[in-house]
C-alpha cells in the first residue's frame, strides 16, 4: 500500500503486467493478440500491439529482469517527477522503442516482438539524469557502476548488438527506449540538464 501511495502510476503499470504476462504463460493465444508484428502494423494493423506488446513476456526470466529492473528504478523516479509525468514517459517509451523496429522489420513476416525493455530503458535513462552518479550493480559484478557510465556502455553496447547480435532480443527497442528517456525528462522537467551537470561536477 505504501508504494500504491508513492507512485500509483508505477504501481499499477507493475501489477498490471506481471498479470498480463503470467495470463500469457497460461493462455499461449494472448502472444497472438498482443505481441508487435512490425509487418502488420507498418500496413495500419494492429496498432495497438505498440502497446500490448509491452505487456507480455517470452519466459519467466524476461519477466523477471524486466520486472526486477523497473522495481530498482521506477517508483524513486515517480516520486521526482511526478505522476502524470511518469505515465507519459511509460506510454511514450513503449510506443516510440518500438516505432524503428517496425520500419526496420516492416517487409519481414515472420519476425514479433514483445516485452517492456524499450519502456523500461526509457525509465532507467530518465533516472540516470536525475542520479547521474548513483551505483548500479549488474549480476555476478561485486561492485557498483556509476549509473552515467553504465548508460554510456549501455547505449553502445546496444548500438554494437544492433548491428552484429543474433540473440533474437530487440536492441533496437532498448536503444530508442533509452533516447525516449533522456528527451523526454529533458524536455518536460525544467532544470534536469543543470542538475545533472551539477552532479557530475560536483557543485562546482
Amino acid at each position: 500500500m505504501e508504494y500504491f501511495n508513492i507512485a500509483p502510476v508505477a504501481s499499477l503499470i507493475f501489477v498490471f503486467t506481471i498479470i498480463t504476462s503470467l495470463y500469457a504463460f497460461y493462455d499461449r493465444s494472448v502472444y497472438g493478440k498482443f505481441m508487435l508484428h512490425p509487418f502488420s502494423v507498418s500496413k495500419g494493423q494492429n496498432v495497438y500491439t505498440l502497446i500490448t506488446s509491452g505487456l507480455v513476456h517470452a519466459d519467466w526470466m524476461h519477466l523477471f529482469f524486466n520486472m526486477f529492473t523497473f522495481y530498482a528504478f521506477a517508483f524513486t523516479l515517480e516520486s521526482l517527477m511526478g505522476s502524470w509525468r511518469f505515465g507519459l514517459l511509460y506510454f511514450l517509451g513503449l510506443v516510440l522503442s518500438d516505432l524503428p523496429t517496425v520500419i526496420k522489420h516492416k517487409d519481414h513476416f515472420n519476425y514479433n516482438s514483445l516485452g517492456a525493455s524499450g519502456a523500461i530503458s526509457a525509465v532507467l535513462f530518465s533516472y540516470i539524469l536525475f542520479n547521474p552518479m548513483s551505483k548500479i550493480y549488474i549480476m555476478f559484478i561485486p561492485i557498483g557502476i556509476p549509473a552515467v557510465v553504465f548508460g554510456i556502455l549501455y547505449l553502445i553496447y546496444c548500438a554494437y548488438a544492433s548491428r552484429n547480435s543474433r540473440d533474437h532480443i530487440n536492441h533496437d527497442a532498448h536503444f530508442f527506449g533509452a533516447l525516449t528517456g533522456l528527451i523526454f525528462t529533458i524536455i518536460f522537467v525544467p532544470g534536469i540538464l543543470q542538475n545533472f551537470i551539477s552532479m557530475l561536477t560536483g557543485g562546482r
